[in-house]
């Protein structure tokens, strides 16, 4: 794939899928923007990058605040001269799974800022300078919760449609600029999120995987490789979309 010396940033890549992903563009020879709101996981990302022969820096940032992310996306440019790629990938879920009336005002706060409010940031400001540039690919990381109901976490399931949404109208307002957009919708996954999840109830585990027509888990370098896909050159006619990697759950 053709992705050699182009600058990407990968928000939440301190681990998960934010960490494949960004091991992932090293492999392919990008210059990685390793960004996480924990940045000693940033920088331990950027040590194993460096390692293996990859260019990356790492940046502290809490994607729910809008002046971080304006400072995220200005010193990349500053540093690099351009932004060819954005992943918008941090997340995360609610402290509790509820059902909606149950729901803590304080979760719903939290994930919304983060995962709807902080892809709107990302965006945003990677398309102002995209469109300075007259080039630019974003790919922003949703969820098969975003496509389907999801029991027992409003908050999550409202940010993951709002991410397919966002993503939809954005690749439709700058399909002529040079710009696509597109959203990865994983399964379940083997992540911080999953353990989350499987930590609710004793049977989790065999609950969700009879619901997988796999019968196991995505891994994180499965939906890293699909991220890297899409942001290459290889996927010039593609904008607008969400690929979906569920193990066909959504069968």
């Amino acid at each position: 794939m053709k992705l050699k010396d182009k600058v990407v940033i990968v928000t939440g890549a301190g681990a998960g899928i934010g960490k494949a992903t960004a091991m992932q563009f090293a492999k392919h020879k990008a210059i990685v923007v390793v960004s996480d709101i924990k940045m000693k996981r940033a920088e331990e990302v950027v040590e194993a990058i460096k390692a293996k022969g990859g260019k990356a820096v790492a940046n502290r940032t809490n994607v729910a605040n809008f002046l971080e992310v304006k400072r995220l996306v200005a010193s990349t440019v500053e540093k690099f001269g351009k932004l060819d790629v954005m992943v918008n990938n941090a997340g995360i879920g609610p402290k509790q799974l509820l059902k909606t009336a149950e729901a803590t005002l304080e979760d719903w706060d939290a994930v919304i800022g983060v995962n709807q409010t902080g892809v709107f940031y990302g965006m945003k400001l990677a398309l102002v300078q995209m469109l300075k540039q007259g080039f630019g690919n974003i790919v922003n990381i949703a969820s098969l919760a975003g496509l389907k109901a999801s029991l027992h976490s409003i908050s999550y399931s409202a940010s993951k449609f709002a991410v397919v949404g966002m993503t939809k109208s954005a690749a439709l307002e700058y399909a002529n600029k040079n710009i696509r957009i597109n959203a990865i919708c994983p399964g379940y996954t083997e992540s911080a999120l999953l353990d989350q999840l499987l930590s609710a109830r004793e049977d989790m585990d065999a609950r969700l995987k009879s619901s997988i027509p796999m019968k196991r888990y995505g891994k994180a370098t499965e939906i890293a490789a699909a991220v890297v896909w899409l942001a290459s050159d290889e996927t010039k006619f593609i904008t607008g979309q969400t690929i979906t990697l569920d193990g066909g759950t959504s069968l």
